[in-house]
C-alpha cells in the first residue's frame, strides 16, 4: 500500500465507486491483500495444520471483495477498518462452512479437552474416560463417542509432511498399496498362475471344467451341479479328487 501514492489511491477509488470499473476492483484488491494475509496468519495459527492456508486466503478474498461491494464512503469509517472486519468474518465463516459437526458437538469436545487436562494436571498422569465422565456429568461411553467424533472431525492430508520420516516424506509416501504388486510378487504371481496352468490340463475334462466353474466363474457346488447336471455331493466328489491331484501333482 506504501508504493501507491493518495493520489492514485484516490482515483482508482473513483473508478471503482462511480463505474465499478473491474480494473480499479483488481488494483483495489491488489492494494488491500495485506489485510488478508494478516487475518490468515492471526487465525491459521490456532488451527491443524491440515487446514490449507491457501483455503483461508480465498475466504479472506471473498469477503475482501465483499467489502468493496458494499462500503459506503459517505460514512465515516476508514475501508482498512470495514474491510478488516469482512475479511476475518468470511474467513471464519467459511471454517464453520466445511465443518460438519454441529456446534453443540464441538462445544462438548472443547469441554472434555479442558477438563482432561485439568484433571491431568491436578492428578498428574493420564486420566481414565470414567473420571472425566464423572466431573462433567457424562457417561463413559459418552465421553468415548466425544473423542472419537474429535478424532474423526481432525482431516489429514496425505500430502502433509509426516512427522514419524526422517526423509520428509508425505503421508502418501507411506501408505501401503495393497492392490499393485512388487515385481517380486508379479513374477511370482505369473510363474505361479503357469505351474497351475499346467498341473490343471492334467486333469481330466470334468475336473478341470469343475475347478474353472467353482474358481473363476464363482457358481456354487449346487449352481455346477445344476449346469453338468450332477447332483451336488457328486460335484462334492470331483471337486475333492480334482484338488487332491493337483496336491500331488504340485510336489
Amino acid at each position: 500500500m506504501a508504493s501507491v501514492t493518495t493520489n492514485e489511491n484516490q482515483k482508482i477509488w473513483d473508478k471503482w465507486l462511480k463505474s465499478r470499473d473491474p480494473h480499479a476492483c483488481d488494483e483495489l484488491i491488489r492494494l488491500y491483500m495485506p489485510i488478508v494475509n494478516y487475518h490468515v496468519q492471526r487465525i491459521s495459527v490456532g488451527l491443524p495444520k491440515n487446514v490449507s492456508k491457501d483455503d483461508l486466503i480465498s475466504h479472506g478474498m471473498l469477503g475482501l471483495y465483499d467489502a468493496l461491494e458494499k462500503f459506503n464512503a459517505d460514512r465515516d469509517l476508514k475501508f482498512d477498518t470495514y474491510a478488516s472486519f469482512r475479511v476475518r468474518g468470511a474467513i471464519i465463516d467459511g471454517l464453520r462452512k466445511e465443518d460438519w459437526l454441529p456446534r453443540s458437538m464441538r462445544e462438548k469436545i472443547k469441554r472434555v479437552e479442558a477438563c482432561i487436562q485439568r484433571l491431568e494436571q491436578e492428578y498428574g498422569r493420564n486420566v481414565t474416560a470414567e473420571e472425566v465422565g464423572r466431573e462433567l456429568d457424562m457417561s463413559e461411553q459418552e465421553v468415548y463417542q466425544i473423542t472419537n467424533e474429535h478424532f474423526l472431525s481432525n482431516l489429514l492430508s496425505i500430502d502433509d509432511r509426516s512427522s514419524d520420516s526422517d526423509r520428509n516424506e508425505s503421508f502418501a509416501a507411506t501408505i501401503i498399496d495393497k492392490q499393485s504388486k512388487t515385481p517380486e510378487e508379479h513374477l511370482l504371481s505369473e510363474v505361479t498362475k503357469e505351474e497351475l496352468g499346467k498341473v490343471i490340463s492334467k486333469l481330466t475334462e470334468k475336473e478341470q471344467l469343475v475347478i474353472s466353474l467353482f474358481y473363476f466363474d464363482e457358481l456354487t457346488l449346487t449352481e455346477i451341479g445344476h449346469v453338468l447336471n450332477l447332483s451336488t455331493s457328486r460335484i462334492s466328489q470331483i471337486h475333492s479328487k480334482a484338488l487332491f491331484r493337483m496336491k500331488q501333482l504340485i510336489k
